[in-house]
């Protein structure tokens, strides 16, 4: 599939820059007979600007591709191309959170926002001049757009999950990032606080138009975010079905409830259902008589 950022609502494709690019990519964990293959030869495309997500039964292998998009783990046979040069050529910026906050306890959640701005480049450099005024300023707005404003001075011990993650978020993008990588991000929230946070993340996208993956098991989640859903099959992970999501933005939870969005995650189901190997039904052998 060619790499495409689409506007159903105007029904038009526009090519897009290939950002990510696998080719033939495989991970194998171990040698010899305690070899296990992880992740079997996949090639993928990812346009600069598309939101794409992958979803499957645990196992198959989709934070092992985030992980190599990443830069966490490298190929054990084929290549992965990000921003055009083979994952450790050039460094670019990413951004990335997780299901559990990780914000330090020890610092207030201003501080911990602005973490990346004292380690990341070229933002290091002027961090000393710049952390009291423009570097604060940068928080405070981003902060706003979550709605954690007002919460700077706060420490993640006096936040709500939600509000953690809302916070989380903050931190990957406050550096400007080429790529945000999202593994299960909102997987340990109730469902309310969940889609409020599916439409934050919207909005930020929407405003930003960076380039994201996202892994997730949520499969109403994916269609409400993504551009492109990638179906995994159970280990070794190959990708099974990548297909746009035909569903207009800005997205909405009164959409979800729609028939193509529910056909939409019908659809996907009975793909995972398929590819774990079984009907989704338990069935338990007969009772001795």
């Amino acid at each position: 599939m060619n790499a495409a950022v689409t506007d159903i609502r105007q029904g038009t494709a526009t090519p897009a820059p290939t950002f990510i690019e696998f080719q033939d990519a495989s991970i194998t964990y171990g040698r010899g007979a305690r070899a296990v293959q992880a992740l079997a030869p996949t090639s993928l495309k990812i346009g600069e600007g598309e939101f794409v997500a992958l979803v499957g039964p645990s196992g198959c292998g989709k934070s092992t591709i985030l992980k190599m998009v990443g830069e966490l783990l490298a190929p054990s046979t084929g290549h992965v191309f990000v921003a055009g040069r083979e994952i450790g050529a050039t460094p670019i910026r990413i951004g990335m959170a997780y299901q559990n906050p990780t914000l330090l306890p020890w610092l207030n959640i201003r501080d911990n926002v602005m973490l990346p701005l004292k380690i990341v480049p070229p933002f290091r450099q002027g961090y000393r001049a710049k952390r009291k005024t423009e570097y604060r300023d940068r928080v405070e707005a981003l902060l706003d757009q979550v709605g954690l404003g007002g919460f700077g001075d706060k420490f993640p011990w006096q936040l709500s999950g939600g509000m953690m993650q809302r916070a989380n978020l903050c931190r990957a993008l406050i550096h400007d990032p080429d790529l945000l990588l999202l593994d299960e991000p909102f997987g340990a929230l109730d469902q309310f606080t969940r889609e409020e946070l599916w439409a934050i993340m919207q909005d930020l996208w929407l405003s930003k138009k960076l380039t994201v993956l996202l892994v997730t098991h949520d499969l109403k989640e994916a269609a409400y975010l993504a551009d492109r859903i990638c179906v995994m099959s159970a280990r070794p992970g190959r990708i099974l079905d990548d297909s746009p999501v035909a569903i207009a933005r800005p997205r909405t939870i009164d959409m979800t409830f729609e028939p193509d969005f529910v056909a939409l995650n019908q659809r996907l189901r009975a793909m995972i259902v398929g590819a774990r190997g079984g009907t989704g039904i338990v069935s338990h052998p007969p009772k001795p008589v």
